[in-house]
């Protein structure tokens, strides 16, 4: 149906959130013979999908929460959204405070409400996966274009897959060169979650189920290191993260430990880890990212429970998933010997695209 405007699809969601909608954005463009529209929020959306096929535009809103009334950002999105007020809509918020929000949204902009389609009248499963979850939405149809809508002849597959545009390479390369990591085996570690921080500093690991010990983390390290001997380890993070992982790197007292957490913007984490050797993480976003570009993992678990949100391997992609329910509840039960053995265990890479000298 190639006269049909672009399906869009909206989600105010956190980094590895919006990762996990891209099977989704897949399927929907298969099924309109169109690329998606995004509306999502932060600076994460418009480097992850740029260049990915099923997108055609991305709006991030970088304060949604802000009143209408004095938000000049929601206005225009607002606008955004009138400009497309003839296509069907797919909102994937969960969230029903976020989901009132975004209904005025389109109320003022007068999308109709035969043109919408709700992730929350569709129930997640027992034990259903979230991207499973997104696809059989994926399947539904506002009631506007009923008939109008391809049937999906092939399922696009339930693992999320993002490519790394030829402008993210080279600067990944330029960057890799600047700071003396050209040419050698990168394994990343991400240590720190949304959880990790609060307003007044580290919050205790008795009140994170995902934190895991610095001098873990650091030890790890050594154990890389000591495995693959010109393997450079790199702390990762967001800006706000530095102090954390300093204290990690301090422990494990090694200039083969680099922190990076002020350096790793989206474009140039997701063109690093299509590089990379591995990544350990916790249970948090760039895990996802790192699966959808092929980077063996091991991502370790807390209270959350793997079946509804492990990362899954793109294609030629390992993920190997350590604790989470039912088997345990807090990452800071796992041992070194098992993360680093199941590091160990990871397959060696077959990496899309490597840095070369």
């Amino acid at each position: 149906m190639s006269s049909s405007p672009h399906p869009l699809v909206i989600r105010f969601g956190r980094f590895g959130d919006t990762v996990l909608l891209q099977p989704l954005l897949h399927k929907l463009q298969q099924r309109y013979g169109a690329p998606c529209d995004l509306l999502a929020v932060g600076a994460w959306p418009m480097e992850l999908y740029a260049d990915q096929p099923e997108v055609a535009e991305v709006f991030a809103l970088q304060a949604p929460r802000r009143p209408l009334l004095v938000s000049r950002e929601r206005w225009r999105a607002i606008a955004w959204l009138r400009e497309r007020r003839d296509a069907p809509v797919y909102v994937c918020e969960p969230r029903l405070r976020t989901l009132l929000r975004i209904q005025r949204s389109l109320m003022l902009a007068g999308v109709p409400a035969a043109h919408r389609a709700y992730l929350v009248d569709l129930p997640l499963q027992e034990r259903e996966h979230w991207v499973d979850h997104l696809l059989r939405f994926g399947d539904c149809t506002p009631s506007a274009f009923h008939g109008r809508c391809d049937a999906l002849a092939v399922d696009p597959g339930a693992a999320p897959q993002l490519t790394v545009d030829a402008a993210a390479r080279v600067e990944c390369e330029r960057w890799l060169h600047a700071r003396g990591l050209h040419g050698r085996p990168l394994v990343l570690l991400q240590p720190a979650n949304k959880r990790t921080l609060r307003w007044n500093g580290v919050r205790a690991i008795a009140d994170d189920d995902k934190a895991w010990p610095l001098q873990h983390w650091a030890a790890l390290a050594w154990t890389i290191l000591e495995t693959l001997p010109s393997a450079r380890v790199l702390l990762c993070g967001c800006p706000r993260e530095a102090g954390y992982l300093e204290g990690i790197r301090a422990i494990a007292a090694s200039e083969s430990v680099v922190s990076v957490a002020d350096e790793l913007s989206p474009a140039r984490l997701k063109a690093l880890l299509a590089c990379a050797h591995s990544m350990v993480s916790v249970d948090t976003g760039p895990a996802h990212l790192a699966a959808a570009v092929g980077c063996p993992l091991v991502v370790m678990f807390g209270g959350a429970s793997p079946a509804h949100w492990a990362p899954r391997a793109a294609p030629g992609g390992v993920v190997t998933v350590l604790g989470g329910l039912p088997r345990g509840t807090r990452v800071e039960a796992l041992s070194v010997e098992q993360v680093a053995d199941a590091w160990r265990s990871l397959p060696p890479r077959h990496a899309r695209w490597r840095a070369v000298a």
